[in-house]
């Protein structure tokens, strides 16, 4: 759907597309592995993810072969398909300012050339649009629309990367809010409170986006990018991370409450007041502590998705 390079999005610390994981073999195999290494695994946990949490917001999920396919499909198209185009795009159009924050990715150190990116993203963007109108036109839309942003996201002129509130809006709403919408359409009919959420879990999603661009700082500043830590410093952009991810889910509990679902909303409280300590850990010392916030606040955050979306199915 979008993506960013950073792409912790709400996944385990992504890592870098270095040349150690790219294994020494050349040829078709080799050809695959570095194509699979562009599109960053890791990374594609969080679409898929909140593809998963919509179509179990929609109630309609159950254990039978139909929509099980249906659901293995739309994770596929989600994470690997759509997720890993959007790696291939930003890193495609992020070649200069990778030369200096880290040469040693595929592109930058010629490991990957041009001609071969290009082939990767006509092949990825026609596998993902094809999917997406097997799952109906409704995901397609969704999907139509989380490619523009992904577009928008990295390309010149727009490339609205290079500001980090509007660069991290246009990810988190495509990694979080349309790929939860376009589970849960997948399913049946969208309701008001299902998009709620999810717009709910997209603005603290902006928070995480901005996790990994502290290691960055530096040739994000020389390149003109205006990421969060770069316009505030890194104790005033880690505040805003938590209070942002905090905010999200406070919002969630109330609503989650309101709408007669206290099972749901006690899970995301305490799912949320588990993430105090990491918060404060993070922080003290962001850039060193990115790794431990990605595997505990913001797994946890993850969590209380799917306890939301339990409780919207109930």
């Amino acid at each position: 759907m979008s993506d960013t390079h950073k792409g912790s999005g709400l996944a385990p610390a992504p890592t870098p597309a270095t040349s150690s994981l790219t294994p020494p073999v050349s040829g078709l195999r080799g050809t695959l592995a570095r194509s699979i290494t562009l599109m960053k695994p890791v990374t594609w946990f969080a679409p898929a993810w909140a593809f998963l949490c919509g179509a179990v917001a929609s109630g309609a999920l159950s254990w039978q072969v139909e929509p099980l396919s249906r659901l293995a499909l739309g994770i596929l198209m989600a994470g690997p398909i759509l997720c890993g185009l959007s790696q291939v795009v930003n890193d495609y159009c992020d070649r200069d300012v990778d030369a200096i924050n880290e040469p040693q990715r595929l592109i930058p150190s010629g490991q990957v050339s041009l001609r071969h990116v290009h082939i990767l993203a006509v092949i990825l963007t026609w596998l993902g649009t094809c999917m997406a109108f097997v799952l109906g036109g409704q995901v397609a839309l969704f999907v139509g629309l989380g490619l523009i942003a992904a577009l928008a996201y990295s390309l010149k002129p727009v490339r609205a990367k290079r500001n980090g509130w509007i660069g991290n809006a246009l990810v988190a709403i495509s990694y979080e809010g349309l790929a939860w919408m376009a589970g849960h359409v997948a399913f049946a009919p969208l309701t008001a409170q299902s998009v709620t959420i999810a717009l709910l879990y997209s603005f603290g999603a902006h928070g995480i986006m901005t996790v990994n661009d502290f290691k960055s700082m530096k040739g994000d500043a020389v390149m003109g990018i205006r990421s969060i830590p770069v316009q505030y410093g890194k104790v005033a952009a880690a505040r805003m991370v938590v209070t942002i991810m905090g905010l999200a889910q406070i919002a969630v509990i109330v609503l989650l409450f309101a709408w007669g679902h206290p099972i749901a909303a006690g899970v995301v409280f305490l799912l949320l007041a588990a993430q105090s300590i990491p918060n404060m850990r993070f922080i003290r010392d962001p850039e060193h502590n990115e790794v431990f916030f990605n595997a505990t606040a913001i797994m946890l955050y993850v969590w209380g998705m799917l306890a939301a979306a339990i409780g919207l199915a109930s």
